[in-house]
């Protein structure tokens, strides 16, 4: 059985099996993780998966889960950010409006007049 080598930042050095471990792939390079319940304080650790790390979880039998990141995750974005006023607006505008597809038609065309 493979034996994979961890560090809790409580406890130090820990063993771990491969189904003891969370292993996420991402898309995004730098979004790649591992994580696992210390198995002599019971905490949750979860810490950056680099390229050597995902190479030697991957060789060490820890069977990944892929996590695909639409690029509109990782667009800029800009303005402030939305508050609780505008999400209660806009909840109080769906419920005023009884048919959603001619409102947001209505809405469009006043955008680009």
């Amino acid at each position: 059985m493979t034996i994979i080598k961890a560090t809790c930042p409580t406890c130090g050095d820990v063993e771990l099996a491969p189904d003891q471990l969370r292993f996420v792939v991402s898309s995004v390079s730098d979004r790649s993780f591992y994580a696992f319940t210390c198995q002599d304080c019971g905490d949750r650790v979860r810490k950056h998966a680099n390229a050597e790390v995902v190479r030697l979880l991957t060789v060490g039998g820890v069977v990944p889960e892929r996590l695909d990141v639409p690029a509109e995750a990782l667009e800029p974005h800009g303005g402030p950010a939305l508050s609780w006023d505008d999400l209660l607006d806009f909840a109080a505008w769906l419920a005023e409006d009884e048919d959603l597809i001619v409102a947001v038609t209505t809405a469009d065309r006043s955008l680009s007049a």
